[in-house]
């Protein structure tokens, strides 16, 4: 099980009075209604495609660990939750030699929002990146609404590099209605 205690040297200036130090570990099935009421009280803003039958069927993956999901504590409250797997989704990003090959999928990153700008969905996507390499995954991928400039900030300090944006007016329904998908080499 993974699980990583960060000091309050990692929280920006200005921030460290909140907290002495923030905790990342994996979730477990008995996580899941934790998670998914914290996605949909902190998630919902106009960026985020947040649909709960889906997000109920890809946390219950957790369960059989098709579905690996890492939560940030600070203080022991909840302030973060990042959720990744195993996918050929995006196949077609993927060089020919390797294109149909499972890679690493990121599908949501929440952070609290009292809790916005501490360095957590930045520290969360770096744990959740390190867990997929560690599984073998040398591609990444990560997607968000392109208006979305916190999102774009964590994907960016974690090394993500935007290789496509495309209209997406199902999923996108304000700004530009467009997806932003990134990849990250490792």
């Amino acid at each position: 099980m993974f699980n990583q205690v960060l000091s309050s040297g990692n929280i920006p200036e200005g921030k460290k009075g909140m907290t002495d130090h923030l905790t990342i570990h994996g979730a477990r099935n008995a996580d899941v209604p934790t998670v998914l009421a914290f996605i949909f009280e902190h998630g919902i803003n106009p960026w985020n495609y947040l649909h709960r039958p889906s997000l109920v069927a890809h946390l219950a993956d957790i369960e059989t660990g098709k579905t690996q999901a890492l939560l940030a504590t600070l203080n022991d409250e909840l302030a973060g939750v990042v959720t990744f797997m195993a996918s050929t989704a995006m196949a077609q990003y993927q060089k020919e030699a390797h294109r149909g090959d499972a890679h690493g999928y990121i599908s949501e990153a929440v952070v609290h929002g009292a809790h916005s700008g501490c360095g957590i969905g930045t520290s969360l996507l770096r744990a959740a990146t390190s867990q997929l390499a560690a599984q073998g995954f040398r591609e990444i991928y990560i997607e968000r609404h392109e208006e979305n400039l916190a999102s774009a900030g964590m994907m960016r300090k974690t090394g993500f590099v935007e290789i496509d944006l495309y209209k997406d007016p199902a999923r996108r329904a304000t700004g530009f209605r467009r997806t932003s998908v990134s990849r990250l080499l490792v």
